[in-house]
């Protein structure tokens, strides 16, 4: 029998980065995707590999924000996330993301730091929980559990925007990759279309595949337009489709 704890240490040497490295000398990047959602992306690399570490801006229609995923963030970064909006909460939606808990919370300090259950054990930085969501989001931003799961993953809705946010379940690679990283991504995590969900998240993750299924008919019923991701480029037109096709 497979030792099941061996396959959750390859899933997040691959997917959360606790062999990865980032290096402070490579300038995130930042993205405005629509007028109230912005992409900052950071290098990240594992196994010879930039998978790139994204941490999403969702302003709210007073001007705070959502503060999507950690990383090791500069003065600099969080000059850029202030002028962007009034950081609001600092959220982290999978168990699997806990590399850069303790940099992000040293960096924005004196804000709501939402997680799943379980968040703060693993990682020994307070936190409160996701669900239920603030009152604040109410009609703005909604939470949706992802059943099924071994990392008590949750999918973000930035409603005005036609937003889905989502953790490690999808990965978008760009067409450009080529050598190592292209191989890898189609061959290993076997992903021919560079968009998907990898082998090591359907072997290693997913406990459940009727309780899954469930919560992304869930998620397809909503009225997205764009996905962003834990790692790479988002789908920033017609990401329903694509999420329909990963899921065939």
């Amino acid at each position: 029998m497979q030792n099941p704890n061996r396959g959750m240490r390859a899933v997040a040497s691959v997917e959360q980065g606790a062999s990865g490295n980032y290096s402070s000398s490579i300038v995130m990047n930042e993205h405005r995707i629509a007028d109230d959602v912005m992409l900052m992306s950071f290098p990240w690399r594992t196994l010879g590999i930039d998978f790139r570490r994204n941490v999403t801006l969702l302003r709210l229609a007073d001007g705070r924000v959502v503060v999507h995923s950690t990383a090791p963030f500069t003065e600099q970064d969080i000059a850029v996330i202030k002028r962007f909006g009034e950081p609001g909460w600092l959220v982290e939606a999978t168990l699997m993301h806990d590399t850069f808990a303790k940099e992000g919370r040293a960096a924005l300090p004196n804000i709501t730091y939402l997680a799943p259950d379980g968040f703060a054990k693993a990682t020994e930085v307070p936190t409160e929980s996701l669900l239920p969501p603030p009152q604040e989001w109410d009609g703005e931003i909604d939470v949706f559990k992802i059943d099924g799961v071994r990392m008590n993953e949750h999918a973000l809705f930035h409603r005005r925007s036609r937003t889905l946010v989502m953790a490690d379940v999808f990965f978008s690679f760009p067409k450009e990759i080529s050598g190592w990283p292209r191989f890898f991504v189609r061959r290993v995590m076997r992903m021919p279309r560079l968009f998907g969900i990898s082998s090591f998240y359907r072997l290693f993750v997913i406990r459940d595949k009727e309780a899954f299924a469930r919560s992304m008919s869930a998620l397809l019923a909503l009225d997205f337009e764009r996905l962003v991701v834990a790692h790479w480029q988002p789908v920033e037109t017609d990401a329903k489709r694509a999420v329909e096709q990963a899921l065939r």
